[in-house]
């Protein structure tokens, strides 16, 4: 890549931080005065008993999806993870296999947000975890623009050597959260009832913990 591209490369990417900045609105928050907090662990997550946020991904298919905590047919669970080229993200997703036909018989719909850009959300998934969520109907949205991240108050600063690392292995991130905004999502769960309320929040800093599929199906049945 040239010096000339390089130049271009950074000015596009200051240019979308303004354009997040200005564009997004949190929790009544005005956008520009909000700051992505610098790392994982200051991070300040949605609680039980917070209203959930509306926010607006996109689909494999890259068409837009809205979600509307107020007009909600079911109860709904987000599971945020950081994308398919997380390890830790692939297990998550293989274990709450046997557990998502029960919450979804259960009457929940079951959203999991993606920082990957919308055509590689099952892409860059292993090819075990691919098989392992097959025929289960897992809807996985992007949040490549983390708007629903900020939203939500699970979306931090990646850190340059985390994005490089990237890079180095020969992942495709392009148009992810982190190629554009240079902001990851720490991975989350949140369950809304249909009012619109969290009824549970878990969000642990350390992308290596994740609550299990035991913990999500007793939190989602004292929460239904």
């Amino acid at each position: 890549m040239s010096i000339t591209q390089k130049l271009v490369r950074v000015a596009f990417f200051m240019l979308l931080i303004t354009a997040l900045v200005v564009s997004v609105t949190t929790r009544g928050v005005a956008a520009d005065d909000y700051v992505l907090p610098a790392s994982a662990a200051e991070i300040t997550p949605l609680k039980a008993g917070d209203r959930a946020p509306s926010f607006t991904v996109r689909t494999v298919d890259n068409e837009k999806y809205r979600f509307d905590p107020n007009h909600l047919e079911r109860p709904t669970i987000l599971i945020s993870f950081r994308g398919g080229w997380c390890p830790y993200c692939n297990m998550h997703l293989s274990e709450l296999k046997d557990v998502i036909p029960d919450l979804k018989a259960a009457g929940f719909d079951v959203l999991f947000l993606s920082g990957d850009r919308p055509e590689l959300l099952f892409k860059t998934l292993k090819r075990e975890t691919q098989e392992d969520i097959a025929g289960l109907d897992y809807e996985i949205l992007s949040d490549a623009d983390i708007k629903a991240a900020i939203a939500l108050g699970t979306a931090f600063r990646a850190s340059e050597k985390t994005i490089a690392r990237r890079h180095e292995k020969g992942q495709d991130i392009e148009g992810s959260s982190m190629e554009q905004f240079g902001a990851l999502a720490v991975p989350a769960v949140f369950i809304v009832d249909r009012s619109g309320e969290i009824t549970f929040s878990y969000a642990n800093p350390d992308y290596e913990i994740r609550l299990s599929a035991e913990e999500l199906k007793k939190a989602a049945s004292t929460s239904h």
